[in-house]
């Protein structure tokens, strides 16, 4: 409910707020993939030990060359910057040119709404890093570039609205003069040496994990971190900017494949192909292809926590893919982003080829080998359920509430015309999941309704509806309080996709289902009999009080006996615990076809309930076959933002009370 949700404490509060610190980092390395892209490639075909020094030695029979010069490759040894007069264009872009533009990228973002502004001090701040250490200053860029822009927009607010006409641009120009010139100062002085230290701490203890054969631990934390949606925050907050110490230094790193490895899903995702059942059996091989080669690792996380034990699989193929690497002296020269086999093998230098093949290879090999066995265990013919597990139907504070707009999109006013599927990173499962969202849209004959993906921390509160997975809700309602929140576990296939369509359809044909709602019946007529109204229920469980619910539908005629099965099926995958003490138990999607009409059926519990954590002292079944609930559903939302009226269904003493409380309420 709109009352509770910024009361309740969310789901993984911490992890929610890693995530956030990880999104906001990885925010500043993802734009500029292409500009790491770069210098990897210039790396693995220029430097000394490159693929054309590589193959220059094949086919004109030179020995390898270990001094700067020894033998002349001409333009080769010039841009590789290996030649007797040094230079090239390696050094100079991972010193220099990506740390700038993660720090003005991070400078954009922390000044606010992109503005350039904010990215040029940014990049100012971080050049001050950038020569203070002897060290690639991708950490110092991370500080710097963020502090530059988050700083800048404290300043200006000092004199906003308090500049004469026509001196803006004097008083802009050199405010963020000087202040970068601080800035960059402090950075030189201060943020260079100490990011030099922390990162030379930060090697030598990878360096000591390696030399005592320990880093296929670090699996452990990773993979579990990964599933939890962490994983931008572990591989570029964490294993990129030492990576990139690490490869300037040595030409390549592990440090790279230890979150990026795609061999423990692939091996998780063949192990559903062959031994699985079900849903996820069927949608494996499609997960495969975009897991492997897409490089969109979250594909097979839902997997995961749909099974949990198979974690293990993932842990022991990760560990596996890291001690190869290790055994091989073998990583990557950049960063894999996505994740793909593809951008894997790119991003390997020569000496490391063979290496990191093995490494993808083994880990899934090993991934597979554990995860077929946990799946061959299994008995019976459950599958797991790989369809929606949504997150709890709540609105922020303070909104109108949208309790019959999470069922029916009721929360939005006017047709539905935007729609934005959001994940961590906005460049790998929301694209994917946009992709099958538009043409389910498409295909239902609404061209005029645009889907796109971005990433959470870039969304505004401009959209009709916003899809996220489960994970992530939380975060995207906070920067889209008045859209529509649909939450997915499968981005390939999930049965919410045909919800939003029909969402669509309803907001097309009545503009808008609040529109529907409003020219329903305003009073509650049969939808909501006295009948139905109990004010003495009593069940002492979440299970037992939906079939009260439940079977006073039944009894009302309003549905056929298999829909209180139906209602706990909707249970197992989506808590309806609202908050405020108020539980809406409804029935799947497939369960339309045994609703015999609208109705809906209303127990109070003189003690609350334990509903999935929550007390919960009102529960209403509800049993929609048409549009004739929603303006009831509107009340009963309205209803319970108001702690007057709420009271007053704690003290009502009959079902017509009860009734004349929530026809009292104004739609």
């Amino acid at each position: 409910m709109a009352s509770t949700a910024t009361t309740a404490a969310p789901r993984g509060g911490t992890r929610v707020r890693v995530q956030q610190f990880g999104t906001f980092l990885s925010n500043m390395v993802l734009p500029n993939i292409g500009a790491f892209i770069a210098w990897g490639l210039i790396t693995a075909l220029f430097i000394q030990t490159g693929w054309i020094t590589l193959i220059g030695d094949k086919i004109f029979g030179y020995a390898p060359g270990l001094d700067a010069g020894q033998y002349d490759y001409g333009f080769v040894s010039q841009l590789g910057g290996w030649d007797a007069d040094g230079g090239g264009i390696v050094g100079p872009m991972i010193t220099y040119l990506l740390p700038i533009l993660i720090g003005y990228t991070g400078g954009r973002m922390a000044y606010g709404g992109d503005a350039i502004r904010g990215g040029v001090v940014g990049a100012i701040a971080t050049m001050g890093a950038v020569t203070g250490a002897d060290v690639p200053m991708f950490l110092g860029a991370m500080v710097m570039g963020p502090l530059g822009g988050w700083s800048m927009r404290k300043l200006d607010a000092l004199w906003d609205g308090k500049i004469r006409p026509g001196f803006e641009m004097l008083v802009n120009n050199f405010s963020a003069g000087i202040w970068g010139m601080i800035l960059a100062i402090a950075g030189f002085a201060v943020a260079g040496p100490f990011v030099e230290q922390f990162s030379k701490g930060a090697g030598h203890a990878v360096d000591w994990l390696v030399g005592h054969n320990l880093m296929p631990l670090a699996s452990i934390f990773v993979e579990p971190a990964k599933v939890l949606f962490l994983n931008n925050a572990i591989n570029h907050g964490v294993f990129t900017p030492l990576g990139l110490d690490e490869a300037s230094r040595q030409g390549h790193s592990l440090l790279f494949l230890v979150e990026a490895n795609p061999g423990p899903g692939l091996g998780l995702l063949l192990a559903f192909m062959v031994f699985g059942r079900g849903a996820a059996k069927s949608s494996a091989p499609g997960a495969i292809l975009i897991q492997f080669i897409g490089g969109i690792h979250e594909i097979y996380f839902p997997y995961v926590l749909m099974k949990p034990k198979l974690i293990a699989a993932v842990i022991l193929g990760g560990m596996t893919g890291v001690a190869v690497n290790q055994a091989f002296d073998s990583g990557l020269r950049s960063p894999a982003s996505p994740g793909s086999i593809i951008a894997v093998w790119l991003a390997a230098p020569a000496s490391s080829f063979v290496g990191v093949t093995l490494s993808v290879i083994l880990a899934a090999a090993v991934s597979f080998a554990v995860a077929g066995f946990l799946l061959k265990l299994e008995k019976g013919s459950d599958e797991g359920d790989l369809a929606a597990a949504t997150a709890q139907m709540e609105a922020n504070k303070g909104k109108k509430s949208s309790v019959a707009g999470m069922l029916t999109g009721a929360g939005h006013t006017g047709a539905i015309r935007s729609i934005v599927f959001a994940c961590d990173a906005g460049m790998g499962s929301s694209a994917m999941g946009a992709s099958v969202l538009r043409k389910k849209i498409q295909d239902a004959g609404h061209p005029e309704v645009t889907v796109v993906n971005k990433a959470i921390s870039s969304l505004g509160d401009d959209y009709d509806l916003v899809v996220t997975h489960q994970d992530l809700t939380d975060r995207a309602r906070q920067k889209t309080p008045s859209a529509i929140q649909v939450s997915v576990d499968n981005f390939m296939a999930s049965p919410r996709y045909d919800e939003i369509v029909e969402l669509v359809e309803q907001s097309s044909n009545g503009g808008g289902a609040t529109a529907a709602a409003a020219a329903a019946p305003t009073g509650g007529g049969d939808v909501l009999a006295p009948e139905s109204v109990v004010l003495g229920g009593t069940a002492t469980s979440r299970d037992a009080a939906i079939d009260e619910a439940g079977n006073l539908l039944v009894r009302a005629g309003a549905v056929d006996s298999r829909y209180v099965d139906a209602m706990h099926e909707r249970e197992r995958s989506v808590s309806t615990a609202m908050g405020n003490s108020l539980a809406i138990p409804h029935g799947t999607n497939e369960a339309k076809e045994l609703i015999r009409r609208t109705g809906i059926s209303f127990v109070r519990y003189d003690q609350p309930i334990d509903w999935n954590g929550k007390p919960t002292e009102f529960v209403i079944g509800i049993a929609g076959a048409g549009d004739d609930h929603l303006a009831l559903l509107s009340r009963i939302a309205e209803t319970f933002t108001d702690a007057d009226a709420v009271a007053r269904l704690r003290a009502a003493g009959s079902a017509d009370e009860v009734l004349a409380v929530l026809n009292g309420v104004k739609v």
